[in-house]
């Protein structure tokens, strides 16, 4: 049992995730700096291999110079006995191909987001001279956020590497480009091809180019053009069409030449500006009598084996296949040995003989019941009677078939396989199957009781469940620092790692009262009642603040939610009192009768006082009073002239 090992004298083996044609992937705690962590352990059948140990350890070194929020992680390799190992991040989520699966086509503006991530990953990558080789959906995760993170760099070669014996690798068969498939020399544009499969299966919820076998597959990737996803999917808009379709062009040079130059074109595309993209290749040139136009490497639909060197009259042409990883993290896929550059008819030829061999194991051509040597069919992903059926074909006849949970494949699909996809066996050998159950069922434990706890216990308590927390501050009447409110029910059965949200206090609830000052009264009020409190208005008149505008406020300060604040609006300047300018009749000199009338048509009242002047004539206004505006009613005293006092004395005499 590999669980419980301790690797390095540092990471300790929790359970195992999944499984691939290198390497087994494990759950593992860093006893070091105590953070759960993915390990790669690769299978004996390499380990004990100079040449794979040597590429392992520079591979391995370059995978962790990769410094991008979404690329994997590798922390640390290392060997232990004669086991080599790789640690790595471990990631929580799910990989794209089954986010495809269980969703279907996505929204457009989400393809180019995916897009535009992983050509961040590759833009890192390419700038170390490192080719991922194997770009995928299933190498693709998707976190819990939404963001991604590319995996798997294991197949990846730096274009500096001096090993380079068995550099011509070969990648799923659904998303290779077409020089991987002829065995070219590889850079940049093949991952960019790969990409745009990965971003057409996005949009249409299928792959472009699809066949009963890797070999049928294989030659439409070079030889076929691309149904327009439009047409499979008519909510494709134009523009991202025709950026997935540059990716897919059969012509390297017409592609997008930088991972950088297709992720300005994505970024452009989800700001809705402008994206100038040449219209796509209608015709393949140059391709004549369909395969025979081409060189092309065999394969199956998984990622392949990496075999050792063929040597001197083997079958160069044999078919070498492994499994893909279905860890939720990341795993070294299979590589595989293809025919060397060579003309193009010989690399016809060499397809030709695959196809015969194939033929040949299933029909049994070989004849007869004796003891052969084999290839093992890769079954990963296969129905349990599909796979014995083939495997049967072959020539095998003793069987071992056990169940397992297993994440990345459904109920009743095979998920491990012994010997590996690709290996070669006698017919007399047992094969072991492994059959997914599903999705191993996931532990549970009881919510604990978190009202009336401090938040430290709180989460004390959570995590001795085996639970998360959430703590959200809240004002409450229960004391500061309190939990008042659980969102989960104490006692309820949830599953181990849930994220249980409750609520702390922050004492009672109090908020302060915003500034009103130079506001409106409309403004007033929707800041009051924004802060949840109530507003009773009051007028009055004022100089300097203008009409309708905020004068004061009261109460102010932090007050309890509900809470009235009085405040008052400015009526303007107080007005001059109304009334009648006395000054205005004209009074003085007037004739008393005149005078009389002119002061009682103006609503005011009068009261003569007669007294002599030397100055103004007899019966006429010398003066009144008070003068200027009076209000109506108000009595205005009129002195009349009697006259000098000399000519009162001369009139009495007579």
């Amino acid at each position: 049992m590999e669980e419980s090992r301790v690797l390095g004298g540092r990471y300790l083996l929790k359970d195992k995730v999944g499984s691939g044609g290198m390497a087994t992937v494990y759950r593992a705690q860093d006893q070091v700096l105590n953070r759960t962590v993915a390990v790669k352990i690769m299978l004996p059948q390499y380990a004990g291999d100079a040449t794979f140990a040597a590429r392992f350890k520079q591979e391995a070194q370059a995978a962790a110079g990769l410094q991008s929020p979404y690329i994997v992680g590798v922390y640390d390799w290392g060997r232990d006995g004669n086991t080599y190992f790789i640690v790595m991040e471990y990631l929580r989520g799910t990989d794209l191909k089954s986010g495809i699966r269980s969703h279907g086509a996505l929204d457009p503006k989400k393809v180019a987001q995916i897009g535009s991530q992983i050509c961040a990953a590759l833009s890192v990558a390419h700038k170390h001279e490192i080719v991922h080789r194997d770009i995928k959906p299933q190498n693709i995760m998707v976190q819990p956020d939404g963001n991604i993170k590319v995996m798997d760099f294991g197949i990846a070669r730096a274009k500096n590497s001096h090993l380079t014996q068995d550099n011509n690798v070969l990648g799923t068969a659904h998303y290779v480009s077409p020089e991987q498939t002829r065995g070219q020399e590889l850079g940049a544009t093949s991952d960019i091809y790969s990409l745009g499969v990965v971003m057409y299966e996005c949009a249409t919820g299928r792959v472009p180019f699809d066949g009963d076998d890797a070999i049928s597959v294989a030659l439409k990737q070079v030889n076929e053009l691309p149904v327009p996803p439009s047409q499979i999917n008519p909510g494709v808009d134009p523009v991202l069409e025709r950026i997935i379709l540059r990716c897919m062009e059969k012509d390297a040079a017409n592609r997008f030449q930088t991972a950088d130059e297709l992720r300005a074109a994505l970024n452009s595309y989800l700001q809705g500006r402008s994206v100038e993209v040449p219209e796509p290749t209608r015709v393949i040139s140059g391709v004549a009598g369909g395969m025979g136009a081409t060189e092309t490497r065999v394969m199956n639909d998984s990622t392949q084996a990496m075999a050792r060197p063929v040597a001197a009259g083997q079958n160069a042409a044999r078919t070498v296949a492994g499994k893909g990883s279905p860890s939720a993290t990341a795993s070294f896929d299979d590589e595989k040995h293809g025919p060397g550059k060579g003309k193009v008819v010989a690399i016809v030829l060499g397809v030709a003989v695959v196809i015969g061999l194939v033929f040949a194991f299933m029909s049994g051509v070989f004849g007869g019941n004796e003891v052969k040597t084999v290839e093992v069919t890769d079954v990963i992903g296969w129905e349990q009677e599909a796979a014995v059926s083939n495997l049967k074909a072959a020539g095998f006849t003793s069987f071992d078939i056990t169940q397992e949970y297993n994440d990345e494949q459904d109920a009743g699909k095979v998920c491990d396989q012994s010997p590996d996809g690709g290996r070669t066996a006698k017919t007399s050998d047992t094969i072991k199957l492994v059959i997914s159950k599903g999705e191993k069922p996931a532990e549970q434990t009881k919510v604990p009781t978190l009202t009336g706890l401090t938040q430290d216990q709180a989460e004390t308590a959570l995590k001795d469940a085996g639970l998360k927390g959430k703590a959200i501050e809240e004002a409450n009447d229960a004391d500061e620092g309190t939990v008042f409110y659980q969102g989960t029910e104490a006692g309820t059965e949830v599953d181990i790692d849930s994220v249980i949200e409750y609520k702390v206090s922050t004492g009672p609830s109090t908020t302060s009262v915003p500034s009103l000052e130079g506001m409106t009264k409309s403004q007033a009020e929707k800041a009051l009642n924004d802060a949840g409190f109530g507003v009773h208005w009051d007028e009055s008149f004022s100089d300097s603040v203008a009409k309708g505008n905020v004068i004061s406020w009261n109460p102010s300060g932090k007050q309890e939610p509900g809470t009235q604040i009085t405040v008052t609006i400015s009526a303007g300047k107080e007005p001059e009192p109304e009334g009648v300018d006395v000054d205005a009749l004209d009074l003085n000199g007037m004739a008393q009768e005149d005078a009389q009338k002119a002061i009682a048509n103006a609503g005011l009242r009068y009261n003569v006082v007669e007294q002599p002047s030397a100055n103004i004539a007899k019966g006429k206004v010398i003066t009144y009073a008070p003068a200027g505006k009076q209000p109506k009613g108000t009595t205005i005293w009129i002195y009349i002239s009697t006259g000098s006092a000399s000519a009162e004395s001369g009139d009495s005499e007579q």
